[in-house]
This record gives C-alpha cells, sequence and structure tokens, in this order.
C-alpha cells in the first residue's frame, strides 16, 4: 500500500512557515499555530503549546525510590510521580532537579546527573523533559510553591516499575524510571 504522502526524502526547506500566531497566552504556557506550506504545495495550520523545560528527578535513599503524591485536576485523579518541575532561566537540567527535589521533598542530594533530554509529545507541545538522577540524599524541610499540595512518600526500588505503572499511570514517571533501570541505577 503506498501513501501518496508518504515521502521520506522531505527536508525541513520543503516545510516553509508563511505565518505563526499566538492565540493565548497564560503565564504557563502560550497556544497558537504555524501556518505551513506543506511540501506538496498546499497550506495547514499545525497548532502547538509551548511549555518551558521540565525536569524529573529519580531520586534514590536506601533502595527507596522517592515519589510525590498529588492531586492532577486536568485529570481529575491523584497520581505518583516521581519530583518535577520546570527548569528556570540560565538552569541546568541538574541544578534544576536539585532545586526541585528540595522545594518539593526537602531531600537535598549530593550529586544529582543528567539521564537524558528530549523533546515530548512533538505532534503538539514545544517542551523539553530532562530526566535527571539524585543520590546522597539528606532529608531536611520542604518549601513548596503555593499552589503545590503533595506528599511525600517512598517505594521499594523493585515496586516502583509496577506502581508507576498502575493507573493513573504517567509519562515522566514511566520514563525516569525506565531510564534509570537502563542505566544500571535501580
Amino acid at each position: 500500500m503506498t501513501d501518496e504522502h508518504a515521502d521520506q526524502n522531505t527536508t525541513h526547506d520543503d516545510w516553509e512557515v508563511l505565518d505563526s500566531v499566538v492565540e493565548y497566552e497564560t503565564g504557563w504556557y502560550q497556544g497558537g499555530y504555524d501556518l505551513l506550506e506543506q511540501p506538496d504545495g498546499t497550506q495547514k495550520r499545525y497548532y502547538w503549546a509551548e511549555i518551558q523545560p521540565a525536569v524529573v528527578i529519580v531520586a534514590v535513599a536506601d533502595d527507596e525510590l522517592v515519589v510525590v503524591k498529588q492531586f492532577r485536576p486536568a485529570i481529575g485523579e491523584h497520581c505518583i510521580e516521581l519530583p518535577a518541575g520546570l527548569v528556570e532561566n540560565g538552569e541546568s537540567y541538574t541544578t534544576a532537579g536539585a532545586r526541585e527535589l528540595r522545594e518539593e521533598t526537602g531531600f537535598d542530594p549530593a550529586g544529582v546527573s543528567l539521564l537524558e533530554e528530549f523533546w515530548v509529545a512533538t505532534g503538539v507541545l514545544r517542551h523539553r523533559r530532562g530526566i535527571v538522577f539524585a543520590e546522597g540524599l539528606e532529608p531536611g524541610m520542604p518549601t513548596r510553591d503555593t499552589n503545590e499540595f503533595l506528599t511525600v512518600e517512598t517505594l521499594p526500588v523493585e515496586n516502583a516499575l509496577d506502581v508507576a505503572r498502575a493507573e493513573p499511570a504517567n509519562d515522566a514517571t514511566i520514563e525516569g524510571i525506565l531510564l534509570a533501570e537502563t542505566e544500571g541505577l535501580l
């Protein structure tokens, strides 16, 4: 079966941006569309939402994975997730990861390393994510933002992936655990 639109030889130059429109801004993200001329000469709007980069932290203390439980209004569910947050201007993923871990959980890591950095949901988002690994955790007091209502928990490392895959599962937690396992860190 052939698809007349499936041309593997198109390049970036074959897609001309005719217009880029921001339709809304929320302070947290903006959304809009790019009007593109496609390789066949037709025009189409491609919608997007742009969010600043985020970091997800895989933090381990004494064979226990540090997670947070929080309500996610977008899906109306309480989720068990790896700690995470937005990367502030000028921060690296590792610096942001250490800061977010301290703020959300109170744990101060002795070391943080970048496992992976990648684009997220490329069909609709302009958003990059970094997954970091934190170790040598010292307990302390969290300093959460006013909109962070969460509970810090720990999971035995050997059960972490099963817990992460249980509904309501989320991409960032599963990705983080799988990357850390692949690197031999869990």
